[in-house]
């Protein structure tokens, strides 16, 4: 059994997540620190990266105090606490295989310290020195402290209530070491 290990490229590779409430929704980004991808047989089998929580940002409030004000609740107590906690991660724990090239993931996933399970498929595509690797992941933000506006927490908060789930679509470019 060949093991080879990828490097995450964290300038080619990117999170872009959507969160939504009663009244719509929001996006944006936030960057993969650093990583690694473990392949053996030329199969994935392992990883972890290191996601920057201070690098989020909004991408659909155009005005430019409106963007802050969002980005700082996002970095505050209420949500990432980024001044605290600036590295979430995700460590990757199983492996198998579900079709050509999706593959199912479980993993666990650290934000403020709290870890939990996640699972998730993710196409992967394998060339010689380069794993690219597509995957949406589906987040209670509940489950890691961040309680503003859920209606699991608060009574009435009609059409300013935040669902609980946040999607993070990732896309990762890894280089064999």
């Amino acid at each position: 059994m060949e093991t080879r290990n990828f490097e995450i490229e964290n300038t080619k590779s990117n999170i872009d997540w959507t969160g939504r409430k009663v009244t719509g929704s929001h996006h944006g980004t936030i960057s993969i620190q650093k990583g690694i991808l473990n392949l053996n047989n030329g199969k994935l089998s392992g990883g972890k990266f290191v996601i920057d929580t201070t690098s989020i940002q909004i991408l659909d409030v155009t005005d430019p105090a409106t963007n802050a004000q969002f980005a700082g609740h996002l970095a505050s107590e209420d949500f990432f606490n980024s001044k605290e906690f600036p590295e979430a991660v995700l460590v990757i724990t199983a492996v198998a295989p579900d079709s050509d090239n999706t593959t199912h993931i479980d993993a666990d996933l650290t934000i403020k310290d709290i870890s939990h399970p996640v699972k998730f498929n993710a196409q992967i595509d394998y060339a010689d020195d380069t794993v690219t690797a597509t995957g949406k992941i589906v987040i209670d933000r509940t489950k890691y402290g961040m309680k503003f506006r859920s209606g699991n927490f608060f009574k009435d908060l009609g059409d300013t209530m935040i669902y609980n789930e946040f999607d993070l679509n990732v896309k990762i470019t890894a280089k064999k070491l």
